[in-house]
């Protein structure tokens, strides 16, 4: 009878190796290859694992090299960050005290002008009276014109010179107070005055020379930079100027004075 429970080659047979069948071969040759190919990717795994894990270690390494390199330059660029901050500390501490020098000595240099001008103007003053007294006194008053009108000249002299000196302390403050002009050309300019405040004979009469070293040296005023009036600029020179005007006016009279009382003597 046909087992309908067991169809024909739907079951291994317990003879079936005996009789040629072919099921039990073709597993076999399926399962070498699978074996293959599995014991392949084990191996291959393997392999790959202890290559990824070298890799990683290798790359830790470098990681740690670099990282203590950055470490020692971020250390070296703070150490001379540190350097120089306290370099450029000092400097400005001694620009600082190197400017409160120049302001004490340009406020006293100033008070010392206030002080003298006063002083030439109450000499100016006492001049002026004896002058009249003196052009009321006959023969004297003659004597005291004709002293004045010489004196005079060298009073115009010496106005047209300190207009000259003006002109060019001017000229010389705006270059000072510009970013453009050439540093060399104020350089020329207070060199140029200097010896001719050293061989005028005016210049020497109102010793001029030293006015204009303070000048140079401490007259560091500026008006904004905005500013095209050449004249807004300075402050230690206008008052220098000032002064030499009234020295020259002081002079003029001083001279007349060493005229007569050197004839009221004869």
């Amino acid at each position: 009878m046909n087992n309908l429970n067991d169809p024909p080659n739907w079951n291994i047979q317990p003879n079936e190796r005996n009789e040629g069948g072919h099921g039990s071969k073709w597993n076999y040759a399926l399962l070498v290859p699978m074996v293959g190919l599995a014991a392949f990717r084990w191996i291959w795994s393997r392999e790959s694992q202890k290559e990824i894990e070298k890799e990683r270690k290798k790359f830790y390494r470098k990681l740690l090299l670099v990282q203590k390199e950055l470490e020692s330059k971020y250390h070296d660029i703070i150490t001379e960050n540190r350097r120089t901050v306290a370099h450029l500390e000092l400097e400005m501490e001694k620009a600082r005290n190197r400017t409160e020098s120049f302001r004490k000595a340009l406020i006293s240099q100033t008070h010392k002008l206030v002080e003298e001008r006063k002083t030439l103007e109450q000499e100016r003053t006492k001049l002026e009276q004896e002058k009249q007294i003196m052009q009321y006194s006959g023969a004297a008053s003659a004597l005291y014109q004709s002293c004045l009108e010489k004196e005079e000249q060298w009073q115009n002299q010496a106005t047209t010179l300190l207009k000259e000196f003006e002109g060019a302390l001017t000229e010389r403050q705006n270059i000072y107070c510009s970013l453009l002009l050439p540093r060399q050309q104020r350089l020329e300019i207070e060199k140029t005055l200097l010896v001719r405040a050293a061989t005028d004979p005016v210049a020497l009469d109102l010793g001029m020379e030293t006015g204009l070293r303070d000048i140079f040296k401490y007259d560091t005023s500026c008006s904004n930079w905005l500013n095209t009036n050449k004249r807004q600029n300075g402050k230690l020179m206008w008052l220098y100027l000032r002064y030499w005007e009234l020295s020259v006016e002081l002079n003029k009279f001083k001279r007349v004075e060493k005229v007569i009382l050197g004839k009221s003597r004869n």
